[in-house]
């Protein structure tokens, strides 16, 4: 009865949506929410015409556009002047889509460039809170770390107060990751870390998985390399029951400040991070 169910879903929703494009059985976990796919091809159509008017209809208002080059977009700046997507009209990008209660996460890819576009679930529907383009290095980075040892900022403080206990919650889960982090703890940092998770920052030449990362931590415990996270300078907290997505402004111990979104979600009552997306901001001074 299950499957009888799932197909008569599939048929009807590909009735009305044939003329856009193809898409997979309709399910129930966190894969491949149609509805979000549909309007995230609208978007993504309107963009490329550069129609104010239907982009406008479907962003959120406290929505913003990160570029590849770090600089970032109020919902009234894009809507003056409609910026191009780094990935034209998206033909033949690889596209991924989870969607966590509240919040649907689109990530789209093609060779060094990928964008993430987070959708929320409002009255009025699916509106679109964060566009996040990054580019990735052409060559590895040669870094091995950070080179500092010690973590005051985010291990300890952050200069951010959390509105509830949920924020509370998930400031406590990211200090525990990178005080993990600091320590070349892979058994610290990974009970706050989804399977799924996926890390696509413009200093890395490469998609950073959860097994990527704990086996970049075992190499540079290995090495004793100092391996402190960046200092966070502000960030926002957008609440959706069980999917809080984030916004960061982090200043690294040396060189230009990074513009980050992250996505938290909360699994088996604990709070652990998705996705972060990070894009060095390239008009600003390096430290």
């Amino acid at each position: 009865m299950r499957a009888q169910t799932v197909r008569f879903l599939v048929g009807a929703f590909l009735t009305a949506a044939s003329l856009f494009f193809v898409i997979s059985p309709i399910v129930t976990s966190a894969e491949g929410d149609a509805s979000v796919m549909l309007v995230d091809k609208g978007f993504v159509q309107a963009a490329v015409k550069g129609d104010a008017a239907a982009i406008g209809k479907m962003l959120d208002a406290e929505f913003t556009w990160t570029d590849a080059e770090g600089k970032t977009l109020t919902r009234e700046e894009v809507l003056r002047a409609v910026p191009k997507d780094a990935l034209g009209d998206e033909s033949g990008v690889e596209v991924s889509e989870r969607t966590y209660g509240q919040v649907g996460a689109v990530n789209v890819g093609s060779g060094k460039i990928h964008i993430l576009r987070m959708w929320v679930q409002r009255a009025s529907g699916w509106r679109l809170l964060v566009y996040h383009e990054v580019k990735q290095l052409e060559q590895p980075n040669t870094s091995p770390g950070s080179g500092v040892k010690d973590c005051e900022n985010p291990c300890k403080m952050v200069p951010f107060k959390p509105a509830n206990e949920a924020e509370q919650a998930i400031i406590a889960s990211w200090q525990a990751l990178e005080t993990g982090v600091t320590a070349h703890s892979a058994e610290a940092w990974a009970p706050h870390i989804a399977e799924e998770f996926v890390q696509i920052s413009s200093n890395s030449d490469h998609v950073i998985s959860k097994a990527g990362r704990i086996e970049t931590l075992n190499k540079q415990k290995a090495s004793g390399v100092g391996s402190a996270p960046t200092p966070l300078v502000s960030a926002k907290m957008f609440d959706f029951d069980d999917a809080v997505i984030m916004t960061c402004l982090h200043q690294p111990y040396s060189g230009k400040p990074i513009h980050v979104s992250r996505l938290w979600i909360k699994r088996d009552g604990k709070w652990i991070m998705s996705i972060s997306y990070q894009t060095a901001i390239q008009a600003a001074a390096a430290k």
